[in-house]
């Protein structure tokens, strides 16, 4: 017998609710977030830092290294921002092309803000979701020294890290990444310990999957929302924290540079008129804060609006 009623009619007769039910999480998701004008405009904020890092070296009339000799002795008097000699943000106590050095330490900044905050991410949301699937004895522990941890001072471990183990890039991207990951570790948990009560969770305990491959296909893939979320906002801490050790000089070593160098190279140089060299790095450094605050608190709202 035929149906009484085609596909069309059936849409039409349950509203536009029922267009909707065909669309994953993800879209919907996607529409809200372009919805939040802050979140797509520190988007595209971010997208041209981005940009300005990567290809900046090749508009530069200058290389971060080299040094217009004709600007030592007067940087205050002729070292500001100019078309003309090719130094469009200025130059630097020492002659050399701010441009070009801002360009380098956006490099490095966000290099060590995303890397680190990609490290902190993986170890925390697989050490938070072992702790959360087997729960017990084991959660405990797990906690347990997860809380031992938060209570030693974070700044004091990383400045003692960088002193110990030399200053460099890459003890900047372990030092800051392998201690962060301490509160995802506490998000990720409290969300597995709902998580393994699922049924997709309990078929797949019944039919005999290993639990290191249900966590990894089952509970993981679950928690991408939360992980998310924190990522993004896990990035401006990882940035400031940098920062923070660049500009009391434990940071990167010269000819390379940073936000957090460039900062306090123009705050010491302030007194001597060159406010360009403090305001340009600065202006780069709180955008990209921003738009990072931005895109979180609009994630947030896409992936579980009932927060809001």
């Amino acid at each position: 017998m035929a149906p009484l009623f085609g596909r069309r009619t059936v849409r039409a007769l349950a509203g536009p609710d029922a267009a909707r039910d065909g669309r994953s999480l993800w879209q919907d998701a996607r529409t809200r977030f372009l919805r939040n004008r802050a979140a797509v405009a520190s988007l595209v904020a971010l997208a041209l830092i981005a940009a300005f890092a990567l290809l900046g070296d090749l508009v530069a009339a200058w290389s971060n290294e080299e040094i217009d000799w004709s600007m030592l002795g007067s940087v205050a008097e002729k070292g500001a921002p100019s078309l003309a000699n090719g130094h469009w943000f200025g130059v630097d106590e020492l002659g050399r092309d701010l441009f070009a050095r801002t360009v380098q330490g956006t490099r490095i900044s966000l290099m060590v803000g995303v890397v680190g905050a990609l490290i902190a991410v993986i170890v925390g949301t697989l050490y938070g979701a072992v702790a959360g699937y087997f729960g017990g004895r084991l959660d405990s522990v797990m906690m347990r020294i997860v809380d031992v941890l938060m209570s030693i001072p974070y700044m004091f471990v990383l400045i003692l890290f960088m002193v110990v183990f030399g200053r460099s890039i890459l003890m900047l991207f372990i030092g800051i990444g392998l201690i962060s990951w301490l509160d995802m570790a506490r998000i990720v948990r409290g969300q597995t310990l709902g998580i393994r009560n699922r049924e997709y969770v309990e078929a797949a305990v019944a039919m005999g999957v290993r639990p290191a491959r249900i966590i990894l296909r089952h509970v993981v893939p679950n928690l991408l929302g939360v992980v998310i979320v924190y990522a993004t906002l896990l990035v401006p801490s990882m940035i400031i924290y940098e920062s923070f050790i660049n500009f009391l000089g434990l940071g990167v070593q010269e000819p390379d540079t940073s936000w957090g160098a460039l900062i306090n190279a123009g705050a010491g140089q302030m007194q001597y008129g060159t406010l360009w060299q403090l305001l340009f790095p600065l202006f780069f450094f709180v955008v990209t804060l921003f738009s990072f605050f931005f895109i979180g608190d609009g994630l947030r709202d896409a992936l579980d609006p009932k927060d809001r």
